[in-house]
């Protein structure tokens, strides 16, 4: 959870292939340096974007992963962690007891003990949860997240949704939750011995538990044939990109393929054409954007790279349905409240 940024250019690109075995152990008294409020957002009307949600624009932790108990949230935050999104950053959230209202790119949802809520970068999210609940909240930088990815032969690092998954009773979950409780004892002892590599297994256990439920959809595409790469690949320049507006073609070249080929690729793999993830992703981002933003149409048409409200607007309802008026109506109607779980 996460302090302003002012985007990616201002992430954690020192973390960058590194493990935590390459980071030392730091000072205690470093950690207890006061921290500063984050400074004003230079746009009002944006949605914030956070690095460690409640604390200055600083990356707080010596490691590339934060771990800390939904407990802590009591003091630091009431038991309300606000809306909000993050560049460059991870999150895995472990309900343990109570409960706790998820509200995830405007879908609120009440959950109970043992689910996990999965949460990828630049989605919008918000966590109310009830007084005394238990469990952890694991913040990771996306450079340590690739590279577990990709020595383990897992997707999660090109996953775009967020999700919620259930925590059964048979043995798999229970060494799960296990490596949670673990992973917390051991992030407390900075000064363990071999605590970089051992926090390392212990979250990569996590992480190949999400992906053996499944997730991200499209498992098919998380291997490491050539095919799968490029869809990988895809996907992230998507990400980074989709505000411009660029032709399927500007992301071919950029993967180095034809715009045939990786329109063949997504086809197979993603059951979609290759201008539909573009537009699926441009269509996301407009439906934060009417949400958690008092923008204008125009303005939102404008952030988002369309050359007038006119076209936005044609292009929103070709998708949505609707218009994108009365979307922001009906999702900011009042008597819309959360889903709740059985």
């Amino acid at each position: 959870m996460v302090a302003q940024d002012d985007g990616p250019e201002n992430g954690l690109l020192f973390f960058k292939n590194v493990h935590f075995a390459d980071i030392g152990t730091h000072d205690p008294e470093d950690a207890m340096e006061p921290l500063t409020p984050a400074p004003p957002a230079h746009d009002h009307t944006a949605i914030p974007i956070y690095k460690l949600y409640g604390y200055g624009n600083v990356w707080t932790a010596s490691d590339p992963l934060y771990c800390e108990t939904i407990a802590a949230q009591e003091e630091l935050h009431n038991w309300h962690v606000a809306a909000h999104k993050h560049t460059d950053l991870f999150q895995v959230l472990f309900l343990e007891s109570g409960e706790v209202t998820v509200v995830l790119d405007g879908q609120a949802r009440t959950l109970g003990p043992g689910r996990l809520v999965l949460v990828p970068q630049r989605v919008v999210h918000e966590f109310i949860f009830k007084p005394g609940s238990g469990g952890y909240i694991l913040t990771l930088t996306y450079a340590l997240l690739h590279g577990l990815c990709a020595r383990f032969g897992l997707g999660l690092s090109a996953a775009t949704d967020p999700a919620v998954l259930a925590m059964d009773a048979d043995e798999a979950a229970r060494h799960t939750a296990l490596s949670f409780h673990r992973l917390d004892r051991e992030y407390r002892g900075l000064h363990s011995p071999q605590r970089g590599p051992l926090l390392e297994a212990l979250l990569a256990g996590i992480l190949v538990w999400i992906h053996r439920q499944g997730y991200p959809a499209g498992t098919a595409a998380t291997g490491a044939d050539p095919g799968s790469q490029h869809l990988t690949r895809y996907a992230r320049l998507i990400e980074e990109h989709h505000t411009r507006q660029h032709r399927v073609a500007w992301y071919a070249q950029r993967i180095g393929v034809t715009p045939a080929h990786l329109n063949a690729i997504v086809q197979a793999l993603a059951g979609k054409s290759a201008l539909e993830l573009i537009h699926e992703r441009l269509l996301l981002e407009a439906r934060r954007e009417l949400i958690y933003t008092p923008r204008t149409i125009g303005a939102i048409s404008d952030s988002l790279g369309f050359a007038d409200p006119g076209y936005f607007t044609r292009f929103f309802k070709r998708l949505a349905g609707m218009s994108p008026k009365d979307f922001r109506r009906r999702a900011l109607a009042p008597g819309d409240g959360p889903s709740g779980e059985p």
